[in-house]
């Protein structure tokens, strides 16, 4: 007899793990989805793809409704199927309209929640976030009514949203706290090229900058930004990208050890053991995770141990950076800003816009910048996982694999 496994989230990380249980046991459950959004699951980092006009929200589908049925999963979708209480005691979830499912295995995948910065006016009308296909519709709305966007935050999700409100036809402004655009992927060298790529693109940058409060017109919607240097910027829309905190309100209300995430052990197992999670909701080993290639990692690990194979350990390794803005490449990964145990050697071709980095301690691999020409992104990544000696090319090493 097949045992009840309840998934809570219908977004990558969660349906992944799915996607990898029908792999490895099709036969071992009787699959039960709850998703707080109407659709089946689709790639969420590729919203800003549709943003800019690049796909349509068709094409970021990965599994839709029909899916579901020929795999014999039961899906509830919907605000009003978000799931509001977990009985651990019965082993049963509760929805929103009342909808009940029986567990023998949980998998929570609720995912993050998008941060917003505490500060006056943030709760004006035209102040969202971008993080579901609803944001992108409104964004997609506002660009073909309004003119000035304001984006807060220069990491990877703010570019993302800055160039393709830009690709629309706003007039947008980045601001970031930082001196440095995404300051936690690239060095300051790199950082600079970006951002003078993306000023010739039209986008306009407000660095080291901090809000002081938003005002709004008569009817309670943005008009304006103002920062501390007594500044003001003209708003239509503002759009955070100040960073995600891990959404674990609902394990919380069930007994669920957490702290900065839902506490997971190496097999992606809760303080219940009839309890997985995986995704940007859970911490591991006091780390959290907001990017897509840790939480494919952490489903493939899930579902060896909910297929009954368990023999798999979870085991985070340096996540690579990519911006997803047509015609930038760039590339990051591992320590690529070192210290004073580490080498750096570095390439730069000003004419072809190219910039490279790398970072070497004890004869290893352990970081790597890249900016215009990404092709040796990947290998560098396989040497700094593979920890690969590399003194036999070390001076021939920054300039790619061809030259080794």
């Amino acid at each position: 007899m097949k045992q009840n496994l309840v998934v809570i989230g219908n977004g990558m990380a969660g349906m992944r793990t799915v996607e990898e249980v029908l792999a490895a046991a099709p036969e071992r459950y009787q699959i039960t989805v709850f998703g707080a959004e109407p659709y089946g699951n689709y790639n969420r980092i590729m919203l800003s793809s549709v943003l800019a006009g690049d796909k349509a929200i068709d094409d970021i589908f990965i599994n839709n409704r029909q899916w579901y049925a020929e795999h014999n999963i039961t899906l509830h979708a919907g605000a009003d199927k978000t799931v509001v209480r977990i009985d651990r005691k019965h082993r049963k979830v509760y929805a929103q309209d009342g909808t009940v499912a029986v567990y023998d295995r949980l998998l929570i995948a609720t995912g993050s929640k998008a941060a917003i910065a505490d500060v006056p006016g943030n709760t004006l009308t035209g102040v969202i976030s971008f993080r579901e296909i609803f944001d992108v519709h409104k964004m997609l709305d506002y660009a073909n009514s309004h003119r000035h966007a304001v984006v807060v935050g220069g990491g990877l999700l703010g570019l993302e949203a800055a160039n393709g409100l830009r690709q629309r036809g706003m007039d947008v402004t980045v601001i970031h706290n930082n001196a440095v655009l995404l300051n936690r992927q690239l060095d300051s060298h790199a950082a600079k090229m970006l951002q003078a790529a993306l000023e010739q693109r039209g986008l306009k940058f407000k660095m080291a900058a901090k809000m002081s409060r938003l005002s709004g017109d008569a009817l309670g919607h943005i008009n304006a930004v103002h920062c501390q240097d007594g500044s003001t910027l003209a708003c239509d829309l503002l759009v955070m990208a100040v960073g995600v905190r891990p959404n674990m309100a609902l394990a919380q209300q069930a007994g669920l050890y957490c702290e900065q995430g839902i506490v997971v052990n190496d097999t992606l197992q809760t303080y219940d053991p009839r309890i997985y999670a995986v995704g940007e909701c859970i911490q591991h080993r006091g780390d959290t995770f907001g990017l897509v290639a840790p939480l494919f990692a952490q489903a493939k690990v899930c579902a060896n141990h909910l297929s009954a194979h368990g023999v798999a350990n979870y085991l985070r390794l340096p996540t690579a950076t990519q911006l997803k803005v047509t015609g930038i490449q760039l590339f990051s990964v591992g320590d690529f800003m070192g210290d004073e145990h580490t080498q750096s050697l570095c390439f730069t071709d000003t004419a072809l816009g190219v910039y490279k980095k790398i970072v070497l301690k004890a004869d290893r691999l352990v970081g790597a910048v890249l900016y215009g020409d990404t092709t040796d992104g990947h290998w560098y990544q396989t040497l700094l996982e593979q920890q690969v000696p590399i003194a036999a090319m070390r001076d021939r090493l920054v300039f790619g694999q061809a030259f080794v």
